[in-house]
């Protein structure tokens, strides 16, 4: 957590507000958060830049610099990205904050620092950022076809969750998706993925699109932490149409006659209703 519809809807935020800016000072707190370079190495790639445009690649948020370099931001798992009016106070755990030209400030705020802040060249990119280079195909971001589903449960014999959460084959989803995608096209995640027909592998293309989708339109799914928000420091409201996500031991509100089952499935927890799932 934040996913791929948290992450694409603060891309819509940055692309919103960022785009065309220039960087006027960068200012790094915490170090951790610039671990891969270094606190210089992102400052001084950063101070002067102008901000082309917002891409993004499962959970990665990439903003191409008119330097020629791409400034890549990761949330993990508490990480958010904050819009504020120049001068104003900055929240605790603020590790990154840029000025910008407009007199806006881009703040990084990150408590349990796992996240990242990068500039890197994009023509490198293997060897500076090789996770990035090996991530599979995004859903939403890229062509994503039926075609695709069916190559990639055929070849393979594991388990449908732990390979909806492999971001070499899929990118961008994480426990919350992987879970209400499965219960969405039925399917239960501890099914062997190669076990899947072409009827089956049709029916889970369809709700990770639709999945996805319905949970960008929501602003993402905020939980009860409230660590994710979005660029304005909103919440997102697509956890109130999680169907078993967080709902282990309630009925099911799908059929009505099972009951969400909490299970763990490769060291995740796992929610899903069997008399809906197969």
């Amino acid at each position: 957590m934040p996913e791929l519809p948290e992450v694409e809807t603060v891309r819509r935020g940055l692309a919103e507000h960022l785009v065309g800016r220039r960087v006027t000072r960068a200012e790094v707190g915490r170090e951790r958060v610039v671990r891969r370079t270094s606190r210089d190495a992102l400052i001084s790639g950063l101070t002067g830049a102008v901000i082309e445009s917002t891409d993004r690649r499962g959970k990665y948020l990439l903003l191409p610099l008119d330097t020629g370099d791409t400034l890549m931001i990761h949330l993990r798992m508490s990480g958010q990205v904050l819009l504020a009016a120049g001068g104003a106070i900055r929240p605790a755990h603020t590790h990154v904050a840029l000025t910008l030209d407009d007199g806006h400030e881009v703040w990084f705020v990150d408590p349990r620092t796992f996240g990242e802040v990068v500039v890197f060249d994009p023509e490198n990119v293997a060897v500076e950022l090789p996770e990035l280079a090996r991530l599979g195909p995004d859903p939403i971001a890229e062509p994503f076809t039926r075609v695709d589903v069916r190559r990639i449960t055929r070849a393979t014999g594991r388990a449908l969750k732990p390979l909806l959460l492999d971001q070499h084959a899929i990118a961008g989803i994480g426990n919350i998706y992987a879970d209400e995608i499965l219960h969405d096209a039925r399917l239960r995640p501890d099914r062997p993925a190669s076990s899947l027909d072409a009827r089956a592998s049709a029916r889970l293309h369809g709700s990770i699109v639709r999945v996805l989708t319905d949970a960008i339109a929501a602003g993402g799914s905020t939980l009860g932490d409230s660590q994710y928000v979005d660029l304005m420091g909103s919440g997102g409201s697509y956890q109130d149409e999680h169907r078993v996500y967080g709902r282990g031991g309630e009925r099911c509100l799908t059929c009505g006659r099972g009951w969400v089952r909490r299970t763990t499935t490769a060291g995740r927890g796992t929610h899903f209703c069997a008399v809906c799932q197969h």
